[in-house]
């Protein structure tokens, strides 16, 4: 992804400015919150290693594999934080990521938990919350040129419609 396009996580930065420096450097998110979003822009970019070097060793999937994987995120949308600063070694980050699959778009509500280990903060796992069918939506993404559905005041194609 070029560094100078919206970064996916839907922080309204670059992507050079916010995620890329994680995925790229080896640099270590400060904050339960950065990490989540650097990993929910490491699923958009379908970036495995970072998602596996990101993960708790004792939770941690043995790989993952993308090849399969249909589902376009769209956008992020961050619910509410619980610990998880510069000086907590536990944290948790509920959110909202919403993808397209299949011409339909949908949504997936989650809690993550979060650890960190060493002065460094790694995903710990999550908890889906129980969808009601009218949760997802049968209407396709935004077009391109229409108000991003994140409420940023841009348009789609450059806010998180960019892939």
């Amino acid at each position: 992804m070029p560094t100078n396009l919206i970064c996916p996580c839907c922080s309204g930065l670059t992507y050079a400015e916010c995620c890329h420096p994680y995925h790229s450097t080896g640099a270590s998110p400060q904050t339960a919150l950065s990490l989540m979003r650097s990993r929910y822009s490491a699923y958009s970019l379908r970036n495995s290693p970072y998602l596996l070097a990101s993960w708790d060793i004792n939770t941690r999937p043995a790989s993952i594999d993308f090849s399969q994987e249909t589902a376009v995120w769209e956008k992020l949308e961050i619910l509410h934080c619980a610990k998880g600063g510069l000086h907590d070694t536990k944290g948790t980050v509920e959110f909202k990521a919403y993808y397209a699959q299949a011409g339909l778009s949908h949504v997936l509500h989650e809690t993550s938990r979060f650890k960190k280990t060493h002065a460094r903060w790694f995903y710990l796992d999550g908890k889906a919350k129980i969808l009601a069918p009218a949760t997802i939506f049968s209407q396709p993404s935004p077009a391109k040129n229409a108000l991003c559905t994140c409420g940023s005041g841009k348009k789609y194609k450059r806010c998180c419609g960019v892939q």
